[in-house]
């Protein structure tokens, strides 16, 4: 029988832990569900216990790190990933796990932004801040595909993934590296819709829309410079070439038609643009070439991993 595991990462849930776990108990009846406090300062733990899920705890603070400590502890077939805060129904669940049990998918995104996240979600600027980050990752990393909803928190994974995912954030962005590791590794991705609804009266969300909102572009952007440095750089190098070309073709024009260089000041500053851009360039040349070997490592070290899956299986 294959092993599923329900991962509900917690903070001060204690109103809605008892009911997603039931939820999920009756929709997933052979799976085990984990629920990790993240320093609850109510009852979510002792509750989470009653209610009969295997409990444990992380002690750094943010999501990002109770998800490292989740996918490091936990061998499963499939994995299971979402709130305690019930937002998300458990009836997708079984779809889900099926996608990946049968192989046609490493991540399937249980994607709210189709179905009922706009009418539900009541938080200001919380339904602009999804579609900036949607936006920006469809056309930064642009393929087959087009990701529908990158923040959820409703996922399922393969071992693959979880054994694979060089995890770097710490809070909230966790769900945007996630998104993004995929994409770059050409990994197998599916978007199942599903419905969302608001926290129930009394509860409230960790996520704080401003500054956590500006840790995920950062992380869009430092991945994106990671991932892909010869367009990152080589954006940057055009644009501080044309830069340069526009300052230093009024001082050739006027040297070309009275042999002087009155500007000498305009003139200094788009050379130094100029070698700024061609320096630019190759920096993304030679990090591109990193990039491409360690994309290269990667697939070595997936095709070692399978073999050690398969033994295990």
């Amino acid at each position: 029988m294959k092993k599923i595991a329900v991962l509900i990462p917690c903070y001060n849930e204690s109103l809605t832990v008892e009911k997603v776990i039931s939820d999920f108990r009756r929709e997933l009846p052979t799976a085990t569900i984990y629920v990790y406090d993240n320093n609850s300062t109510d009852n979510t733990a002792e509750l989470a216990q009653k209610a009969g899920a295997v409990v444990r705890h992380e002690y750094r603070q943010g999501k990002g790190n109770v998800i490292r400590s989740m996918f490091r502890d936990i061998d499963a077939d499939c994995y299971i990933m979402t709130d305690g805060d019930d937002t998300y129904p458990a009836e997708y669940a079984r779809a889900m796990c099926e996608m990946v049990l049968t192989g046609r998918a490493d991540m399937v995104i249980g994607d709210r932004l189709s179905a009922t996240y706009f009418e539900e979600n009541k938080r200001p600027f919380h339904n602009f801040g999804n579609s900036l980050v949607r936006g920006c990752i469809n056309t930064f990393w642009s393929g087959g595909a087009k990701i529908l909803d990158v923040m959820t928190g409703y996922r399922a994974f393969s071992p693959m993934f979880v054994k694979s995912f060089p995890m770097l954030s710490q809070g909230f962005e966790i769900e945007t590296e996630m998104t993004i590791h995929a994409l770059d590794k050409n990994l197998l991705l599916q978007s199942i819709p599903v419905n969302y609804r608001d926290r129930p009266a009394g509860s409230f969300s960790k996520l704080n829309t401003y500054v956590d909102g500006a840790k995920v572009l950062l992380t869009i952007f430092n991945l994106y410079r990671s991932y892909r440095p010869l367009r990152f750089f080589g954006l940057l190098s055009v644009m501080l070439m044309l830069i340069a070309l526009a300052l230093f073709t009024p001082v050739f024009i006027e040297f070309i038609e009275t042999g002087l260089v009155p500007r000498f000041p305009t003139l200094i500053v788009s050379s130094i643009l100029g070698l700024s851009a061609l320096l630019s360039a190759a920096c993304g040349l030679i990090l591109d070439t990193i990039a491409v070997n360690a994309r290269k490592d990667f697939e070595i070290k997936m095709n070692l991993l399978k073999i050690l899956l398969d033994r295990r299986i």
